[in-house]
């Protein structure tokens, strides 16, 4: 599905709210205010949307950025009449909805942000070795038969019968799913999972991978729809905060670098890195588990031993989009298909999953593909220069299509979000044998510090639908503490090795069941 532009007025009102003004200092005083939210992306935004729908309108939103949408950042590949806007983090809805059924939140954003987006096919896939064009597709079958049937079951159980959690890649082997040395195997298992996940089936969750699978896209449907919006997917952020934001809100203080925070149990302090400050009886804190875990913020006093074990037990991976365009008229690949899958000899993950922009549907003419690379890949890829990894991912293609076809790329980027001091990677992941509760105690406030965004859900964490529950809950939740009404969020000081039924609840961010078929 494809839709068009922005209307005029929201397009206006945007561009007003990322031309807003950095918190200015009064008199050495702070600026005082009912709620500070730390973050202008989809968790951050979406409590303040929640805020002003609760007729809560005194607020401020300290944004690190001149432009609000977070980890929904883009860029230009390209010069002059052969630019195009390209997505760094986040690039796709997944999962949209199920006909008479649930809406993927996300969805209806874009929806009436109007965001260019078409459907991701992938079963559009040819894939390659080192000697070129192989077809061992037949392998992806393989995987999606009964190895990942058995692992789903298996998960299953471990939810409904407190058992103890185990890796996905125990799971897999379990299951009969042993790919070992065969790197074509090992190539269609990185297509199938860590793609997905960011992280490799070792470092995840069985139980919570599956939930986290199931919960979207079997609630939802299993379509990704990409988007490739001239304005950047960021519009829908941007949209949504024009509908209780004005142009130049005094509220939306970009560039506002925030620094320590204080808090107890009577407000909030925020202290930003221009001498500026904010006094709030309640702070919502939306800064991704990478910057919480790499101490980018410190915080006063330092977190209770649960919050800071939750904090550090859960992963943040890092996920790599690397663009090339090459000239329209030199384009080497078939465009008609959408990925390409690459079988490294000697590396695991190396260079593995190609999409072509430039295709029907798609940016046809653009000349632009792009390769993704995740956790140790990444961290490579991001500390080394650009002419190092150029020359890497032209010698796959050379490889992949034949050095005689693949030319020198005209226009060549690629983000660094492992080294970015407002994130620290891409999103979080669930580590395997690690409890719902102890994901609460990474969720729970402390004091009148909330927190929210991805990493806090429980049954969506890593999808920006994720963020936006957490920050509507979140929002409301304090929009019931200024009323009087408010009742703080469980944590736990002793934790268990497994979480008994009864404790898969609201109470601890789980809001539907994963076992359903919706989307399917």
């Amino acid at each position: 599905m494809q839709v068009k532009a922005l209307n005029t007025l929201c397009a206006c009102l945007a561009l007003g709210l990322a031309n807003a003004l950095p918190l200015q200092k009064r008199n050495g005083t702070c600026q005082k205010t009912e709620v500070v939210i730390l973050g202008a992306g989809t968790a951050g935004i979406t409590a303040a949307q929640a805020l002003s729908n609760a007729s809560v309108t005194d607020f401020l939103i300290l944004e690190y950025n001149s432009v609000i949408g977070g980890r929904v950042a883009h860029t230009t590949l390209g010069q002059k009449n052969q630019s195009y806007t390209v997505e760094l983090g986040a690039n796709w809805v997944q999962g949209i909805f199920t006909p008479g059924g649930p809406v993927n939140p996300i969805w209806t954003l874009a929806e009436l942000s109007n965001l260019t987006n078409t459907y991701n096919n992938y079963s559009s896939i040819q894939t390659f070795n080192q000697n070129g064009a192989v077809d061992f597709t037949d392998l992806i079958d393989d995987f999606e038969g009964d190895p990942y049937s058995t692992v789903e079951q298996d998960a299953g159980y471990i939810l409904s019968d407190n058992l103890q959690d185990r890796s996905f890649r125990s799971a897999l082997s379990l299951a009969g799913w042993k790919p070992g040395n065969d790197m074509e195997a090992q190539a269609v298992e990185w297509w199938e999972f860590d793609w997905e996940y960011g992280q490799s089936p070792e470092l995840s969750s069985e139980e919570f991978a599956i939930v986290n699978y199931n919960t979207t896209f079997y609630q939802y449907s299993d379509a990704n729809n990409y988007v490739f919006d001239s304005r950047g997917f960021n519009a829908f952020i941007r949209y949504e905060a024009s509908t209780f934001l004005t142009a130049n809100d005094p509220r939306l203080l970009l560039n506002t670098i925030v620094t320590n925070v204080s808090y107890s149990d009577k407000g909030v302090t925020v202290l930003n890195k221009d001498g500026s400050c904010v006094q709030a009886d309640y702070a919502i804190c939306t800064f991704s588990l990478g910057v919480l875990q790499n101490d980018a913020v410190t915080f006063s006093p330092a977190f209770p031993s649960w919050k800071q074990m939750g904090i550090e037990t859960f992963s943040m991976a890092t996920y790599t989009k690397i663009f090339l365009q090459f000239p329209p008229d030199e384009v080497f690949w078939n465009t008609s298909i959408q990925f390409f899958l690459y079988a490294d000899p000697i590396e695991r993950g190396y260079y593995p999953v190609w999409q072509s922009l430039d295709g029907p549907g798609f940016l046809p003419g653009s000349g632009i593909i792009f390769v993704t690379v995740v956790q140790d890949q990444s961290y490579v890829v991001e500390n080394q220069d650009d002419a190092t990894t150029k020359a890497q991912v032209l010698e796959v293609l050379r490889d992949m299509f034949g050095a005689e076809n693949v030319p020198e790329p005209i226009a060549f980027l690629y983000p660094r979000w492992s080294l970015e001091p407002w994130a620290y990677g891409s999103y979080s992941n669930w580590p395997p044998g690690t409890s719902l509760e102890m994901h609460e105690n990474l969720r729970a406030n402390i004091g009148r510090l909330y927190f929210a965004g991805e990493a806090t859900s429980t049954e969506y964490y890593g999808f920006l639908h994720g963020a936006w529950f957490e920050g509507q809950a979140v929002g409301m939740e304090i929009a019931d503490c200024l009323m009087g009404n408010c009742t703080g969020e469980v944590h736990y000081n002793v934790l268990h090795g497994t979480t008994p039924p009864r404790e898969y609840d609201i109470e601890n961010g789980w809001d539907v069941t994963s076992f359903q078929t919706n989307g399917f």
